[in-house]
Protein backbone atom coordinates (compact mmCIF):
# COMPACT_ATOMS: atom_id res chain seq x y z
CA UNK A 1 0.00 0.00 0.00
CA UNK A 2 1.48 3.54 -0.96
CA UNK A 3 -0.03 7.03 -0.21
CA UNK A 4 1.61 9.87 -0.26
CA UNK A 5 1.62 12.68 3.10
CA UNK A 6 -0.25 15.16 1.45
CA UNK A 7 -3.01 12.51 0.58
CA UNK A 8 -3.14 11.23 4.09
CA UNK A 9 -3.06 15.25 5.42
CA UNK A 10 -6.18 14.90 2.83
CA UNK A 11 -7.94 13.06 5.71
CA UNK A 12 -5.64 13.61 9.22
CA UNK A 13 -4.58 17.08 10.29
CA UNK A 14 -1.03 16.66 11.74
CA UNK A 15 2.30 18.53 12.23
CA UNK A 16 3.96 15.06 12.40
CA UNK A 17 7.40 14.75 11.13
CA UNK A 18 7.21 11.77 8.09
CA UNK A 19 10.01 9.83 11.08
CA UNK A 20 6.89 10.27 13.21
CA UNK A 21 4.89 8.88 11.02
CA UNK A 22 6.38 6.21 10.30
CA UNK A 23 7.08 5.31 13.87
CA UNK A 24 3.45 5.63 14.67
CA UNK A 25 2.43 3.18 11.57
CA UNK A 26 4.95 0.43 12.92
CA UNK A 27 3.35 0.79 16.50
CA UNK A 28 0.11 0.37 14.49
CA UNK A 29 1.25 -2.80 13.07
CA UNK A 30 1.53 -1.30 9.80
CA UNK A 31 4.93 -2.26 8.34
CA UNK A 32 7.04 0.63 6.94
CA UNK A 33 8.58 -1.07 3.61
CA UNK A 34 10.02 2.45 2.30
CA UNK A 35 9.55 5.95 2.72
CA UNK A 36 10.63 7.81 -0.84
CA UNK A 37 10.89 11.21 -1.56
CA UNK A 38 11.24 12.53 -5.15
CA UNK A 39 12.79 15.87 -3.91
CA UNK A 40 15.85 14.23 -2.71
CA UNK A 41 16.90 13.04 -5.81
CA UNK A 42 15.12 16.11 -8.79
CA UNK A 43 15.52 18.98 -6.44
CA UNK A 44 18.33 20.71 -8.39
CA UNK A 45 16.45 20.51 -11.69
CA UNK A 46 14.68 23.89 -12.30
CA UNK A 47 11.93 25.38 -14.92
CA UNK A 48 14.20 27.17 -17.63
CA UNK A 49 12.93 28.75 -20.97
CA UNK A 50 14.28 28.08 -24.56
CA UNK A 51 15.23 31.36 -25.53
CA UNK A 52 16.37 30.02 -29.29
CA UNK A 53 16.88 26.75 -30.92
CA UNK A 54 19.86 26.18 -34.02
CA UNK A 55 20.64 23.37 -36.25
CA UNK A 56 23.82 22.17 -34.48
CA UNK A 57 27.09 22.43 -37.18
CA UNK A 58 28.30 19.60 -36.82
CA UNK A 59 24.92 16.97 -36.43
CA UNK A 60 22.12 16.89 -38.24
CA UNK A 61 20.24 15.54 -35.25
CA UNK A 62 21.54 17.75 -32.55
CA UNK A 63 20.26 21.19 -31.83
CA UNK A 64 22.05 24.27 -29.85
CA UNK A 65 19.75 26.11 -27.62
CA UNK A 66 20.37 29.21 -25.54
CA UNK A 67 18.56 28.73 -22.31
CA UNK A 68 17.33 31.35 -19.81
CA UNK A 69 17.50 29.40 -16.02
CA UNK A 70 16.38 32.69 -14.32
CA UNK A 71 19.65 32.69 -13.10
CA UNK A 72 21.30 35.62 -14.99
CA UNK A 73 22.45 34.67 -18.38
CA UNK A 74 21.39 32.54 -20.60
CA UNK A 75 23.21 29.07 -20.96
CA UNK A 76 24.57 27.23 -23.96
CA UNK A 77 23.35 23.35 -24.19
CA UNK A 78 23.40 21.12 -27.04
CA UNK A 79 20.39 18.75 -26.89
CA UNK A 80 18.77 16.44 -29.18
CA UNK A 81 15.09 16.09 -28.19
CA UNK A 82 13.00 16.14 -31.74
CA UNK A 83 10.57 18.52 -30.03
CA UNK A 84 12.97 21.34 -28.56
CA UNK A 85 12.70 24.77 -29.69
CA UNK A 86 12.45 28.22 -29.18
CA UNK A 87 9.82 29.70 -26.99
CA UNK A 88 9.42 26.45 -24.83
CA UNK A 89 9.68 25.91 -21.37
CA UNK A 90 11.26 22.67 -19.89
CA UNK A 91 13.09 21.07 -16.64
CA UNK A 92 16.71 21.92 -16.72
CA UNK A 93 19.61 20.47 -15.39
CA UNK A 94 22.90 22.37 -14.68
CA UNK A 95 26.36 21.44 -14.27
CA UNK A 96 26.97 19.09 -10.86
CA UNK A 97 23.52 17.85 -11.16
CA UNK A 98 22.75 13.95 -10.89
CA UNK A 99 20.33 12.33 -13.24
CA UNK A 100 19.11 9.92 -12.50
CA UNK A 101 17.73 8.02 -15.38
CA UNK A 102 20.81 8.33 -16.56
CA UNK A 103 23.10 7.57 -13.39
CA UNK A 104 25.04 10.49 -14.96
CA UNK A 105 26.60 13.39 -12.92
CA UNK A 106 26.17 16.99 -15.95
CA UNK A 107 29.36 18.30 -16.13
CA UNK A 108 30.36 21.17 -18.78
CA UNK A 109 31.29 19.22 -21.94
CA UNK A 110 31.88 19.73 -25.74
CA UNK A 111 29.69 17.71 -27.94
CA UNK A 112 30.33 17.29 -31.26
CA UNK A 113 32.71 20.15 -31.35
CA UNK A 114 30.31 23.11 -29.16
CA UNK A 115 30.24 23.54 -25.76
CA UNK A 116 27.11 22.35 -23.56
CA UNK A 117 26.84 23.65 -20.17
CA UNK A 118 23.54 21.49 -18.85
CA UNK A 119 20.76 19.65 -20.02
CA UNK A 120 17.53 19.81 -20.92
CA UNK A 121 15.77 17.11 -19.31
CA UNK A 122 12.68 13.86 -20.28
CA UNK A 123 10.39 12.70 -17.94
CA UNK A 124 12.53 8.92 -18.08
CA UNK A 125 15.57 10.50 -17.53
CA UNK A 126 13.84 11.65 -14.21
CA UNK A 127 13.01 8.96 -13.65
CA UNK A 128 8.57 9.78 -14.01
CA UNK A 129 7.92 7.86 -16.43
CA UNK A 130 9.60 5.68 -19.50
CA UNK A 131 8.31 8.83 -21.97
CA UNK A 132 11.44 9.73 -24.00
CA UNK A 133 10.46 11.09 -27.19
CA UNK A 134 11.68 14.32 -25.74
CA UNK A 135 11.93 16.30 -23.14
CA UNK A 136 9.17 17.70 -20.89
CA UNK A 137 7.32 20.31 -22.29
CA UNK A 138 5.90 22.84 -19.59
CA UNK A 139 2.84 25.41 -19.94
CA UNK A 140 3.97 28.97 -20.43
CA UNK A 141 3.16 30.27 -17.36
CA UNK A 142 5.40 27.74 -15.40
CA UNK A 143 7.63 29.86 -13.13
CA UNK A 144 11.23 30.50 -14.74
CA UNK A 145 13.48 29.59 -11.99
CA UNK A 146 11.41 27.82 -9.86
CA UNK A 147 11.82 23.95 -8.67
CA UNK A 148 10.28 21.67 -10.82
CA UNK A 149 9.10 19.47 -8.23
CA UNK A 150 7.59 22.64 -6.12
CA UNK A 151 6.09 23.33 -9.29
CA UNK A 152 4.77 20.13 -10.37
CA UNK A 153 4.10 18.91 -6.74
CA UNK A 154 6.25 16.04 -6.58
CA UNK A 155 7.96 17.70 -3.25
CA UNK A 156 5.82 15.42 -1.70
CA UNK A 157 6.92 11.25 0.68
CA UNK A 158 5.76 8.76 -0.64
CA UNK A 159 5.33 6.01 1.74
CA UNK A 160 5.10 2.16 1.60
CA UNK A 161 3.47 -0.32 4.09
CA UNK A 162 2.77 -3.99 4.21
CA UNK A 163 -0.72 -4.91 5.14
CA UNK A 164 -1.39 -8.15 6.78
CA UNK A 165 -4.80 -10.06 5.64
CA UNK A 166 -6.41 -8.87 9.15
CA UNK A 167 -6.04 -5.50 8.39
CA UNK A 168 -8.50 -4.69 5.61
CA UNK A 169 -9.27 -1.44 7.30
CA UNK A 170 -5.80 -0.18 6.01
CA UNK A 171 -6.11 -0.67 2.37
CA UNK A 172 -7.54 2.91 1.96
CA UNK A 173 -5.87 6.20 3.72
CA UNK A 174 -8.42 6.83 5.34
CA UNK A 175 -8.09 4.10 7.50
CA UNK A 176 -4.76 4.27 7.82
CA UNK A 177 -5.32 7.88 9.29
CA UNK A 178 -8.27 6.91 11.54
CA UNK A 179 -5.30 4.76 13.62
CA UNK A 180 -2.51 7.10 13.33
CA UNK A 181 -5.46 9.81 14.88
CA UNK A 182 -6.09 6.92 17.66
CA UNK A 183 -2.13 6.76 17.91
CA UNK A 184 -1.94 10.15 19.11
CA UNK A 185 -0.40 11.44 15.80
CA UNK A 186 -3.06 13.89 15.02
CA UNK A 187 -7.13 14.14 14.60
CA UNK A 188 -9.31 12.82 11.79
CA UNK A 189 -10.82 15.30 9.39
CA UNK A 190 -14.31 15.43 9.51
CA UNK A 191 -15.89 13.92 6.11
CA UNK A 192 -18.19 15.17 4.23
CA UNK A 193 -20.51 12.91 2.08
CA UNK A 194 -22.73 14.04 -0.80
CA UNK A 195 -25.95 12.40 -0.97
CA UNK A 196 -26.87 10.44 -3.86
CA UNK A 197 -30.28 10.79 -5.17
CA UNK A 198 -32.28 7.53 -5.57
CA UNK A 199 -33.98 6.92 -8.55
CA UNK A 200 -36.42 3.87 -7.28
CA UNK A 201 -37.74 2.68 -3.72
CA UNK A 202 -36.02 0.47 -1.43
CA UNK A 203 -37.55 -2.70 -1.38
CA UNK A 204 -37.82 -2.51 2.61
CA UNK A 205 -36.67 0.15 5.03
CA UNK A 206 -33.88 -0.22 7.54
CA UNK A 207 -34.70 -0.38 10.66
CA UNK A 208 -31.92 -0.88 13.74
CA UNK A 209 -33.29 -2.73 16.52
CA UNK A 210 -29.99 -2.64 18.59
CA UNK A 211 -28.76 0.99 18.80
CA UNK A 212 -26.09 0.53 21.33
CA UNK A 213 -24.97 -3.16 19.63
CA UNK A 214 -25.36 -1.24 15.60
CA UNK A 215 -25.31 2.50 16.02
CA UNK A 216 -25.46 2.36 12.53
CA UNK A 217 -25.65 0.78 9.37
CA UNK A 218 -26.83 2.00 5.71
CA UNK A 219 -27.53 0.28 2.66
CA UNK A 220 -28.13 0.41 -1.23
CA UNK A 221 -29.48 -1.15 -3.79
CA UNK A 222 -28.04 -1.57 -7.30
CA UNK A 223 -30.10 -2.12 -10.49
Amino acid sequence: MKFTLSWLKDHLDTTASVAEIADALTRCGLEVEGIENPAERLGAFTIAHVISAERHPQADKLQVLMVDTGNGDPVQVVCGAPNARAGMKGVFGAPGTFVPGTGITLKVAAIRGVESKGMMCSMRELELSDEHDGIIALPDAAPLGARYIDWAGLNDPVFDIAITPNRQECLGVLGIARDLAAAGIGTLKARSIAPVAGRFPMPRPIAIEDAEGCPAFAGRVVR
